[in-house]
C-alpha cells in the first residue's frame, strides 16, 4: 500500500503540472507587437571555435533596428580575432581584462545604445525569430524582464539528457510562470535598460541571470517568452556537468527566497518527489509489480510526448524520457544534498 501510494504522489504532481501546460496552451498570452531598438550583449572567454556562429545568429535575427556587443573578457585564445573578422556594421567587438560574465555583461552595458538588452551566451545559437519574440513580450511598463526557452545542441546521451531537461523546464514555465518567471536564463533573456540601470546594472554574481531576475522583480515583472528560441552547448562529461550544476545550486542557494512556494519549502518538496522518483521504480521491479510499472513509465512518457511534439523535440527522448527521469532524480538528489551540506558546513565554522 505504500509503495502504490508513493507512485500516486508522483502522478498527481506530474499531473498538476501537466494539465497546467495543457491549459496554459489554450490560453492566448500578451503581447505588444513593437520594435525598439535592441542591444545584444554577448560575452565571451575562450570561445574561439563557437563565438563566430553565435554572432552569425544573433546577425540574422528578423528584427529591423538591433546592434550585436561582443565583449571578449580576457580570453587566451583567439576569441577577439575571429569575432573580429566579421564584418558588419551593426556588430562592435570590443576587449577588456578578465574579470567574469557579469562585468563583461556591464561592459558591454555601458556600450549599449538599446532600450531593451538582450544577453545571450558565445556558445549558444539564437532562432532568427528569438528577438522579436522577446520584445513583443514587453507587453505593459510593468514588464522590465523577458527569458526565452533554452534547448540544448545535441549529439551525446548527456546532451540528449540535458535537453530532455531543458524540455521539461519549459513545459514547467509555461504551466507556472508565464507571468511570473523566476529566472531569465543566461542564453537568452531581455531587460528594460532603465531597468538595469536603477538596480545599478546586472548582479556580480556566479549566478548573474539569477541574481539580475531577482533584483528586476523588486520593481516589477519577469515573464516567459515560449517562443523565444536559443539553442546552447551543455557539458559533455559527468565531471563538467557536476561541476556546472554545483556552481549553479550553490549560487542559486545564496540568493533563494520568493514566497512560500519558490523558497524553501518548494525546494524540499521538489526533492523528496526526486526520491520517490529514484526509489518507487526500483520497488516496482523488485516486488515485480509489472502492471504498476508499466502504468508510471506510460505515464510519463504521454506527459513528456505531448510537449515534445508542441515545443519541438526528439520522439525517441520522449520515449526514453523515465530513463532520463530516473538520471535526473538521482543526480539533483545527490547535488542537493551536496549543498544542503556545504551550507551546514560553512554555518557551523
Amino acid at each position: 500500500m505504500l509503495l502504490e501510494t508513493a507512485l500516486l504522489i508522483i502522478i498527481f504532481w506530474d499531473l498538476y503540472f501537466f494539465l497546467n501546460y495543457i491549459i496554459s496552451l489554450l490560453r492566448n498570452y500578451r503581447i505588444k507587437e513593437w520594435t525598439p531598438f535592441v542591444s545584444i550583449i554577448i560575452p565571451a572567454y575562450n570561445e574561439e571555435e563557437s563565438i563566430k556562429d553565435s554572432i552569425i545568429s544573433a546577425l540574422s535575427q528578423d528584427y529591423p533596428k538591433f546592434e550585436v556587443i561582443v565583449v571578449d573578457d580576457g580570453s587566451e585564445d583567439k576569441t577577439f580575432e575571429v569575432a573580429s573578422s566579421i564584418k558588419d556594421e551593426r556588430l562592435r567587438v570590443f576587449r577588456k581584462t578578465h574579470k567574469g560574465k557579469a562585468r563583461a555583461l556591464n561592459f558591454g552595458l555601458s556600450k549599449a545604445q538599446g532600450e531593451i538588452i538582450i544577453t545571450t551566451d558565445a556558445d549558444t545559437l539564437l532562432h532568427n525569430s528569438a528577438v522579436k519574440e522577446v520584445v513583443n513580450r514587453f507587453h505593459d511598463e510593468s514588464v522590465l524582464g523577458v527569458g526565452g526557452q533554452v534547448r540544448v545542441l545535441t549529439s551525446s546521451f548527456l546532451e540528449r539528457a540535458q535537453d530532455v531537461e531543458h524540455l521539461r523546464i519549459a513545459m514547467f514555465r509555461r504551466a507556472k510562470e508565464l507571468e511570473d518567471l523566476s529566472v531569465a536564463p543566461g542564453p537568452i533573456s531581455a531587460f528594460r535598460k532603465e531597468a538595469l540601470e536603477k538596480i545599478g546594472s546586472f548582479v556580480e554574481s556566479s549566478v548573474e541571470d539569477y541574481a539580475t531576475t531577482k533584483e528586476i522583480k523588486k520593481f516589477g515583472r519577469v515573464v516567459y517568452a515560449p517562443k523565444a528560441k536559443a539553442y546552447t552547448k551543455m557539458p559533455t562529461s559527468l565531471k563538467t556537468l557536476w561541476n556546472q550544476r554545483k556552481r549553479w545550486f550553490l549560487g542559486d542557494l545564496r540568493h533563494l527566497g520568493g514566497g512560500f512556494l519558490k523558497g524553501w519549502f518548494f525546494l524540499i518538496l521538489g526533492d523528496f518527489i526526486a526520491f520517490l522518483d529514484v526509489i518507487v521504480p526500483i520497488l516496482l521491479i523488485v516486488h515485480r509489480n509489472w502492471l504498476l510499472l508499466g502504468v508510471f513509465l506510460g505515464f510519463e512518457i504521454i506527459t513528456m510526448l505531448i510537449p515534445t511534439l508542441i515545443e519541438g523535440g526528439s520522439i525517441i527522448n520522449a520515449i526514453l524520457f523515465p530513463a532520463f527521469l530516473w538520471f535526473w532524480a538521482l543526480f539533483y538528489l545527490v547535488l542537493h544534498v551536496y549543498g544542503y551540506l556545504c551550507i551546514l558546513k560553512s554555518k557551523a565554522l
